[in-house]
């Protein structure tokens, strides 16, 4: 028989040593001596066992929290600090709780949705049988499919909530659940810590009805043909009209994008375009992605694209990430055959598609007095100083996450809301959904493309052109990524160092 004292006592001597952290031995205590982490219990006393202290640090370090990206972290089989089956069930279990501690004796409906992620479409499964145990009626998108085409699903159906499992651009051993409010948008506060407080305080039990049984008495609908054909021709109808002469490459990134951009952009009119062949297949692993992370924001993503740009004498590139609410984009700087490329940051884009979106709709004259623009603080001024020439004012005192934005919408009302975009490669226009859109901002980079390549110019000429109209910006981005409870600890010291000795 297990002696859980003495095992507490191995995981007290660890602390002592240096080996395990306070925080970590708190929840990993947790996970020890409650009932409702039994199952998980011969695998943390392996590890205990081996001595897997750094391993254990890692998983029970914190408990994760929703943040910009949803309740994201790497896979493990068990932790608080871990993508599992434990933590993914409580987040559904406690969404669920919070929502009928809400709107007690309502009808109560939840859209779900998956990326191509290790283990996505099982989380799925796990979090709509969740739902359904709850009282939820579940709207399921049977296929990979793009986060915002899970915020559409919310709103066609009204929905009290959504759950769209993804990591986005993160690294393979990653997975994530993103929680959507009826809105269509992320939750934002109260929610959010509202749910983590019923996941840790009122979750032991998690009740789960069995998805095919689900599916068969009605109670899971799957709309994933219905919920495809309204997205395509909902974001195909806020297409400009103009010229579509254009050669465009795609890659999708070994993400849901090949599933959904193509199809946006050929109902658009776009005829030229072709999907990069070595991203073309969905992977989880993102194999034939430069580095295997497929992040828009990373110059290295595009290296094989360009090359076979230039072999078929293409105009643009097109990227998005895994779950296709992002978009990146790489162009020739000049019209000559031997032109070398080079690719726009998130900064760039964001004033280029702010600007086109703008002429766009005053050459309509629908820009009114109370039309405005969103972004986040740490954004290009540039957007700003654009939207001031056409008498428009932006927004852009919100944190960082998109989530942020989409909720500003409601505050300055959704008829007069005309762009949102944040320096993260994130786009939205329009009220169909409540995220960052890679389908809408493909259909608009491509238009501008098009429009520009009729008239002898190319998209780096655009953006010179609003450097002389504007001033011009510079703005540089490193991704540094700091895993773990050690990279957490190092971020907070060089915090710390910032707040108490200011850089001179």
């Amino acid at each position: 028989m297990l002696d859980i004292q003495l095992l507490l006592d191995a995981v007290k001597l660890a602390v002592e040593a240096g080996k395990l952290s306070s925080n970590a031995f708190e929840n990993l205590k947790n996970w020890i001596e409650q009932p409702k982490y039994a199952k998980f219990l011969p695998q943390i006393v392996k590890h205990i066992q081996e001595e897997q202290w750094q391993e254990l640090d890692d998983a029970f370090w914190k408990v994760l929290e929703f943040g910009t990206g949803g309740r994201r972290g790497r896979m493990y089989p068990f932790g608080s600090n871990t993508i599992n089956e434990r933590t993914i069930g409580e987040s559904a279990q406690g969404l669920a709780n919070y929502i009928n501690s809400q709107v007690p004796g309502e009808s109560r409906s939840c859209a779900i949705a998956y990326d191509t992620r290790h283990l996505s479409r099982e989380f799925a499964e796990l979090c709509a049988g969740v739902m359904v145990a709850n009282g939820f009626q579940v709207y399921f998108l049977d296929g990979y499919r793009a986060t915002p085409q899970l915020s559409f699903l919310v709103r066609q159906k009204q929905c009290s909530c959504g759950i769209m499992v993804t990591a986005s651009h993160n690294p393979p051993s990653d997975n994530a659940v993103k929680v959507y409010w009826s809105s269509g948008g992320q939750i934002l506060p109260p929610h959010d810590a509202a749910i983590i407080k019923e996941v840790m305080e009122n979750v032991d039990e998690i009740e789960v009805a069995e998805f095919t049984t689900a599916v068969e008495a009605g109670k899971i609908s799957i709309c994933t043909e219905e919920i495809d054909q309204q997205f395509e021709r909902t974001v195909a109808a806020l297409s400009q009209n103009g010229p579509r002469d254009l050669n465009l490459i795609y890659s999708p990134l070994h993400g849901v994008g090949g599933l959904v951009i193509p199809r946006v952009l050929a109902a658009a009119g776009f005829e030229g375009v072709e999907t990069f062949p070595e991203h073309a297949q969905p992977d989880p692993d993102f194999s034939n992605v430069p580095g295997h992370v497929s992040n828009p924001e990373n110059l290295e993503v595009y290296e094989p694209i360009i090359d076979y740009a230039r072999q078929q004498s293409a105009d643009v590139i097109i990227v998005t990430d895994p779950d296709a609410d992002r978009l990146g984009c790489a162009a020739p700087v000049g019209l000559q055959d031997d032109a070398p490329w080079k690719v726009f940051n998130g900064n760039q884009l964001c004033a280029m598609l702010g600007a086109y979106r703008l002429e766009s709709l005053h050459s309509r004259g629908e820009l009114s007095e109370e039309s405005f623009l969103v972004t986040t603080l740490v954004t290009t001024q540039m957007l700003k100083r654009i939207g001031e020439s056409f008498s428009v004012p932006t927004r852009d005192d919100l944190l960082v996450g998109f989530k942020w934005i989409a909720g500003a919408i409601d505050e300055g009302g959704a008829e007069h809301f005309v762009y949102g975009t944040e320096e993260s490669h994130g786009f939205m226009i329009s009220d169909y959904c409540r995220d960052k859109d890679g389908a809408v901002a493909s259909m608009m980079l491509a238009e501008l493309a098009a429009q520009l390549k009729a008239e002898g110019r190319t998209l780096h000429d655009y953006l010179e052109s609003l450097y002389w109209q504007f001033g011009y910006h510079q703005e540089n981005l490193a991704t540094i990524y700091m895993e773990g409870s050690e990279g957490m600890a190092r971020m907070n010291r060089l915090m710390e160092h910032l707040r108490t000795e200011l850089p001179k």
